[in-house]
């Protein structure tokens, strides 16, 4: 959690409070009553204004895509060198080493402000692309955009995680993601009906689905600091007694395991944790098929013979269908309190749909239909899970902070490969990005396998009393472990 004068800097018994607040409310009616209110209170301001944000930004990221169709790319040339591709890439530039320094500044900063701040500027940067006339500047552009959403989504996560439980997470981290499905069904549906304005003021329709979307994104950002938490301790929207039972509720999720102090042992604990990089790539391997399909499904569609007009609508069914399956996989993660399953299931999904398209030729275009659907569900079903996978075996707040936004700036890695292994001179084939697509899902399903060993296994060993000697050093040092506290116990 972030620092806070009011709050952090009092000598409060955390264990003690976690006692009186969660398990005293085990055994009175009255006390249950209150947290399950509470729980709803912190649903309805937390998971609104989260999804929303999160909607906003998937959407004026993957617009380029329905853009692309409309007539921009040859309007700015980018059919010439793979120049489309460049600014796919471009996106990714700042995006991915900004992410971890932005999660540290939003440690000491209010998230109600901060984050709205940053979804301002990237709403009238999309707003700026439709007036572009040289691709030179619509490259520019998409550096900066990348520049102000890298600490949206490592942010979100980092926010949200601090209100809840380990297996109350997940269904809720799934409602913020399907904001990927909803951005990409309702991109295309707006795509399809701005398209019709083209001409009006002499721009084409490709212009407008920048402007408008650009110019909702930063209306929105001007009303969301009137509305967003910020961090349970500072939060204006809880009295005292709630504070202190949504901090006593994490403490009994956690226990002793903390990591308040961002000294050299801390920072070495996190960047030796080998389950931050295997979840890192299983996030990464996966994000590659939702990203890339995100940039190049109306493109994609458009080569098995539909119109403009026809494909943009056709990617709305497959974005339905990736938004149900996501909450259902995540609702079902959250009941049996198992992730690592789910995820192979999601890498299963993704390599029977790349099967298909690479003997694309062989297929009638139903059936490729089909295969996109399975890719994509495949691809963004699995956000949520690996996310929650590996927070879920996190403990510590800067151990979580730090290592959310490394697994999150692999999906920057994600987008730089999936902007670039669809190429134009492939098409309607596109051997090379089918092939790379399904080689990343088995990179993710690798990965998840190996942390999955390691987590089981380090149980074992802690089981049996294997890390007890950490019980004997010093206090500040046994305090300030995270996951590494001999007590913690990790999840698959």
């Amino acid at each position: 959690m972030v620092e806070n004068k009011k709050g952090l800097d009092s000598h409060v018994d955390e264990k003690a409070l976690a006692v009186r607040a969660v398990d005293s409310g085990s055994t009175t009616a009255e006390a249950q009553l209150a947290e399950k209110k509470l729980m709803w209170k912190i649903d309805c301001l937390i998971l609104p204004i989260l999804f929303i944000f999160y909607f906003l930004a998937y959407l004026d990221r993957i617009n380029i895509g329905n853009a692309r169709i409309e007539g921009m790319n040859e309007e700015l040339h980018l059919d010439v060198d793979n120049r489309y591709n460049v600014a796919l890439f471009l996106f990714y530039v700042l995006y991915i080493p900004l992410e971890i320094p932005s999660n540290v500044w939003l440690k000491h900063a209010r998230p109600s402000l901060y984050l709205p701040g940053l979804m301002f500027c990237w709403g009238v940067i999309t707003m700026c692309t439709g007036f572009v006339h040289t691709y030179q500047a619509f490259y520019g552009l998409r550096v900066l955009l990348g520049l102000f959403e890298a600490g949206l989504v490592p942010g979100v996560i980092y926010v949200s995680s601090m209100y809840y439980r380990r297996f109350e997470y997940q269904k809720r981290l799934s409602v913020m993601f399907v904001a990927t499905s909803m951005g990409g069904a309702i991109g295309g549906l707006l795509a399809y009906g701005i398209a019709n304005l083209s001409g009006d003021y002499g721009f084409l329709g490709w212009r407008w689905i920048f402007i408008i979307e650009g110019a909702i994104t930063a209306f929105i950002a001007t009303l969301a600091p009137f509305i967003m938490v910020d961090w349970p301790e500072q939060c204006r929207f809880f009295n005292a007694a709630e504070r202190d039972l949504i901090r006593a509720r994490l403490v009994d999720d956690g226990g002793e395991c903390r990591m308040d102090t961002l000294n050299r042992d801390s920072l070495r604990r996190i960047l030796l944790d080998g389950n931050i990089y295997l979840g890192s790539l299983t996030y990464m391997g996966l994000t590659t098929s939702g990203l890339a399909m995100s940039f190049f499904l109306p493109t994609v569609l458009k080569e098995y013979g539909w119109t403009s007009t026809e494909a943009q609508v056709h990617t709305i069914p497959i974005y339905a269908f990736t938004l149900g399956l996501t909450l259902v996989m995540s609702w079902a993660s959250d009941w049996l309190q198992h992730r690592y399953g789910f995820l192979m299931l999601c890498s299963l999904m993704a390599t029977v749909g790349y099967g298909m398209l690479l003997n694309v030729q062989s297929l009638g275009r139903g059936a490729r239909y089909a295969a996109c659907f399975l890719i994509a569900g495949g691809g963004i079903c699995s956000g949520p899970l690996a996310i929650g996978f590996l927070s879920n075996n996190l403990a510590g707040h800067w151990k979580r902070a730090v290592g959310s936004a490394l697994q999150v700036s692999a999906a920057g890695f994600a987008g730089i490969i999936g902007s670039v292994m669809f190429l134009e001179d492939e098409a309607p084939i596109y051997h090379t990005g089918f092939s790379t697509g399904m080689g990343m899902v088995w990179v993710s399903g690798v990965a998840a396998t190996l942390m999955a060993i390691n987590v089981w296994r380090e149980n074992r060993i802690r089981d049996r009393g294997g890390r007890d000697s950490r019980l004997s050093l010093p206090e500040e040092v046994l305090n300030n472990l995270g996951d590494d506290h001999p007590h913690f116990r990790f999840t698959l």
